[in-house]
């Protein structure tokens, strides 16, 4: 029998924007947290991230969707003198806010921490940076491309010998960090209930991608010796390597040394282990491309069939290489509810991802559609306590949109 949802009664207020903030925001809408999404009236840029080469095209929104579902929406000018007060209510009504709007803006906004908690000292403000709070490049624009790929190292450390740097798939980075800022709102709603006090919490795309790549980066403050970039026809371990079955499918070997005899034993290859060219650490380091070139030889003889149930056989960790197109049919997502039905959204998208996060015993909320621009401006307004009269006179300034539209401004002019 299922608990109820967690965060049942926590209100949450996500004034940020594309992916890592809006993520954590829908993380907290999965276990049931009431979220309030913000944008300006003309809409989200990511509305139309799927417009936006090199994102996969489609008519469908499905970026949006993605990082925005379960919430409500509200569309608001910030720049607009009357926009003050609509903050200030939110700010009051609201458990968590999160903000990734760029400081120097913030200031201008009045969207600042001290700003904001002066109005509810229990709130759990969540700011989220590119480059971090502090230093030389406090006040960058930071993107997960820049600011958790290449920054971090990462970008540096992922590609073959003689290759240059390749494009990540777009919010990789943001999704971490998305975790990350998640964990800090968590661990400051835990303080919350111990002590009644509020928190300002942060993160930024640099320490999510240093923290990502921390096995070395750590090795760099050991001043440890690097092999270099992995080369994939001399690797500094032939046993954890890519290789290519007969069918021309990649898959990624991993065989620490306890594995090794058990996985040439399968293959068939146990003289492997006595070959004086590989038995010996020191010829083995001076023949490390012969080794190679006969394992691809090996591999390269027997389906993917084969080798599934050969390193199945003898437990050793193996994966094959997969696109999205296969990935999105792989049993396992549906089994493990790492791919749910998406309500509401169109014929074109009837599922999403959940979440990277189950409690047993907790189900979570079902996915719903992300809200059309200022869907529900009424809605929450009334909740926060402005009568028709005031809400009237939000619209007449320009502080809210006269009516919802799902077709961003943005879209209007990116197809002019």
């Amino acid at each position: 029998m299922s608990e109820g949802n967690i965060f049942s009664g926590l209100k949450v207020v996500d004034l940020s924007s594309f992916i890592a903030g809006p993520s954590a925001a829908t993380i907290l809408s999965d276990f049931g947290a009431d979220v309030v999404k913000v944008e300006p009236p003309e809409g989200e840029m990511w509305r139309i991230g799927q417009k936006i080469p090199p994102q996969p095209h489609s008519k469908e929104p499905y970026p949006f969707q993605l990082a925005n579902r379960n919430k409500r929406g509200v569309a608001l000018n910030l720049k607009s003198a009357n926009a003050q007060r609509v903050l200030e209510r939110l700010a009051k009504w609201a458990d968590v806010f999160i903000v990734n709007t760029p400081h120097s803006a913030r200031k201008k906004l009045k969207l600042e921490y001290d700003d904001v908690a002066q109005w509810n000292p229990r709130l759990i403000y969540a700011d989220l940076t590119g480059f971090g709070e502090n230093g030389p490049d406090a006040n960058l624009p930071g993107f997960d491309l820049t600011a958790f790929w290449a920054r971090s190292g990462l970008l540096f450390m992922t590609r073959d010998a003689g290759e240059p740097p390749t494009w990540p798939v777009s919010g990789s980075g943001d999704n971490a960090t998305g975790v990350c800022i998640y964990s800090a709102i968590v661990t400051a709603l835990y303080r919350r209930e111990r002590t009644s006090k509020g928190s300002y919490v942060t993160t930024s795309l640099l320490a999510a991608g240093v923290w990502s790549a921390s096995v070395f980066i750590q090795a760099a403050l050991c001043g440890a010796s690097f092999y270099g970039l992995h080369d994939r026809t001399n690797p500094a371990n032939a046993a954890l390597n890519t290789y290519r079955s007969s069918d021309g499918t990649w898959f990624v070997l991993v065989a620490t040394p306890d594995k090794v005899p058990a996985v040439l034993k399968a293959m068939g290859r146990e003289d492997l282990l006595t070959d004086p060219r590989f038995s010996d650490p020191t010829k083995l380091a001076q023949n490390r491309p012969q080794l190679t070139a006969m394992l691809d030889e090996i591999f390269g003889s027997q389906p993917m069939s084969h080798w599934y149930e050969v390193f199945n056989t003898v437990h050793v960790p193996f994966g094959a290489v997969r696109g999205p197109e296969e990935v999105v049919h792989d049993p396992q997502l549906k089994a493990n509810d790492i791919v749910v039905p998406l309500e509401g959204a169109g014929e074109g998208m009837t599922f999403t991802i959940s979440s990277p996060i189950q409690v047993h015993g907790v189900s979570k909320v079902p996915a719903r559609r992300a809200p059309k621009i200022g869907e529900h401006n009424n809605e929450v307004l009334k909740d926060l306590g402005f009568r028709d009269d005031e809400i009237d006179d939000l619209r007449a300034s320009g502080a809210i949109p006269n009516a919802q539209t799902d077709k961003p401004v943005k879209e209007e002019a990116l197809a002019s």
